[in-house]
């Protein structure tokens, strides 16, 4: 037996090459699609047919379904996308992992692709260090393209020669003596292959170059497919174990879905590899049958049957199985049953799952948290002005939802911080590190905010300890500021809908202006009212207090706008500010 330890270390590197090329191909894509990607996620709705073909859509830009299907179970778990919507996204990214084996089949057998694959490592390189950043993002892209085939030929000639390892081809061999059973056997193999890796690219890479080396035959590679099918599911069910019950549905269905169409392959499997040979027959008769080919041009030709087997089996399981979907959510809901009540509430996790393959699509899961981050301080006013307008017992509850919801505040600030602390060391776009510096400062802003709120409850309470009350006019004062205050709270959730660098400040300056106005007034009444004694020192260090302090959250507001518009504009608002007098 000539094959040693070190062959095998030789293999598992071009497998690691193959493995690295995929991965850099896939975030140089994920990064020139930009934007697009994230406008084809918000395709996802209640259409099983649309949700479908965003499925595929993403699957095919991203070049990975453990991407989609990991990045499906997180917004399932953020409440972004419902259990049932989920459900054809998933099934459009099982025909979207096609796409990679046809490339691997095409080009790595049946082309001498290595010379233009280093070629074009060659061609794009140098752009890596200079040009506009889309055309490095290109460039990561097709390095990434070239090193994957590379990768894929040194797996070609790390794999064993058969005539010069009978013992090892024997060991397979005796496992393909068994009829059905062997092709059971190849499943679970197919299924273990792509736990190992962790990449249905690699395993179907690595089954095909097992095919093309004759190491096995057709059936027995199909067989291997149908198990990375299964395998390919393990990563969204390993993402779902932090999610809620949603999420973990999610994650169950796609092995449900995949399990389902593995067995109905399995009982139609021999006229259905007759099919494809087939269909391989007609448009390349001098191959001869793919079904026990033993020549190079045999083999090459069994590679192309075994993707469009690969494809085939995928886009008649989603035609046949769409139709039970609901069946199989009732069935997926009955045994995933809801264990308390905090599934049933609106999370606030939408990077509980962890961080998404591609930094574009973690970026966006940290924005969906702010977004979140900013209803929960609309919420925070709501309940301070509830403070001014309501009973006594009606306070003691409004102070209660204030301090619980500043933990929350504090919480999240350090969850998305680390999250995004996290997404920094990665390979990011110089727009999106400015991004990511934006987010930093969004969210250290909206923690001062709540901050401030739960000291202005603070402050309620001690007034109601010492007896204080507020008159009328000043009543009227206060609320005047707060409604000021919402409006631009309203401001910055609306903003935070729109496309990062597209703020216009015009309006926020504006809010910024009329707070900053009124605070003087305010200054003016107060200093009025001590002096006709309309109220006392204590009333009057009270509503000090209460203008202050929101006055600050107009400016930790403005800063957030800041922040979305990309920008720095304190000194040109200060400059309005001088003209208006």
């Amino acid at each position: 037996m000539t094959y040693n330890f070190f062959d095998f270390l030789q293999l598992i590197g071009a497998l690691g090459i193959f493995i690295y090329g995929m991965k850099v191909f896939s975030d140089g894509l994920q990064k020139v699609a930009g934007n697009r990607l994230r406008a084809i996620l918000k395709g996802m709705t209640t259409t099983r047919f649309r949700g479908i073909f965003t499925g595929f859509a993403a699957t095919t830009i991203t070049q990975s379904s453990s991407t989609t299907t990991v990045m499906v179970v997180s917004f399932v778990n953020a409440g972004l996308l419902t259990f049932l919507e989920s459900t054809g996204v998933i099934m459009g990214a099982n025909i979207g992992t096609t796409v990679t084996a046809w490339m691997v089949s095409i080009f790595g057998f049946k082309m001498q692709i290595t010379p233009i694959a280093v070629m074009l490592i060659g061609i794009f390189f140098p752009f890596m260090f200079f040009g506009k950043e889309r055309l490095k993002d290109l460039s990561e892209a097709m390095i990434g393209f070239g090193i994957l085939f590379i990768g894929l030929d040194f797996i070609k000639n790390a794999v064993p020669n058969i005539q010069d390892n009978p013992e090892m081809f024997m060991f397979v061999d005796q496992f393909t003596e068994f009829g059905f059973f062997s092709i059971l056997i190849f499943v679970f193999a197919g299924t273990l292959l792509t736990l190992v890796t962790q990449s249905s690219s690699a395993s179907t890479a690595i089954t095909l170059v097992m095919l093309f080396q004759g190491w096995i035959d057709f059936p027995i590679a199909a067989a291997m497919v149908l198990g990375e099918n299964i395998g390919t599911t393990v990563t969204a069910n390993i993402a779902a174990v932090v999610g809620n019950v949603y999420a973990k549905r999610a994650a169950r269905f796609h092995f449900v879905f995949n399990v389902f169409g593995v067995i109905w392959m399995l009982i139609l499997m021999q006229p259905f590899l007759m099919g494809i040979d087939g269909i391989m027959g007609y448009f390349s008769p001098e191959a001869g049958s793919v079904l026990n080919t033993t020549d190079q041009m045999g083999r090459a030709n069994a590679t192309l049957a075994l993707s469009l087997f690969h494809t085939t089996f995928n886009v008649l399981n989603v035609l046949l199985l769409i139709s039970f979907v609901p069946y199989m959510v009732r069935f997926i809901e009955k045994y995933q049953k809801e264990k308390d009540s905090n599934d049933s509430i609106y999370r606030l996790q939408y990077i509980s799952s962890g961080m998404m393959s591609s930094p574009e699509l973690s970026i966006s899961q940290a924005h969906k948290e702010i977004e979140l981050f900013a209803k929960l301080i609309e919420k925070m006013h709501y309940s301070l002005k509830g403070l001014f307008l309501n009973k006594q017992g009606k306070q003691d509850k409004f102070l209660k939802k204030i301090k619980k919801r500043e933990e929350i505040t504090d919480t999240i600030e350090l969850e998305v911080a680390e999250y995004l602390t996290k997404i920094s060391s990665t390979n990011l776009t110089e727009n999106s590190t400015r991004r990511i510096r934006g987010m930093h400062s969004i969210i250290n802003d909206l923690e001062r905010v709540g901050d401030i709120y739960y000291q202005m409850s603070k402050t309620f309470e001690r007034m109601l300890a010492d007896n204080i009350t507020l008159n009328e006019p000043v009543m009227i004062r206060i609320r005047e500021m707060m409604n000021l205050i919402h409006e631009a709270i309203l401001l910055v959730r609306n903003n935070l809908e729109e496309d990062y660098g597209t703020i216009n400040l015009d309006e926020a300056m504006e809010i910024e202006s009329y707070i900053n106005s009124y605070r003087d007034e305010l200054l003016e009444f107060h200093y009025s009212q001590l002096e006709n004694s309309a109220y006392s020192n204590k009333v009057g260090f009270v509503f000090l207090d209460f203008v202050n302090r929101m006055e600050k959250i107009g400016d930790h507001i403005f800063n957030v706008n800041e922040a979305l518009a990309g920008v720095k504009v304190k000194a040109a608002y200060e400059r309005v500010v001088e003209e208006r007098g």
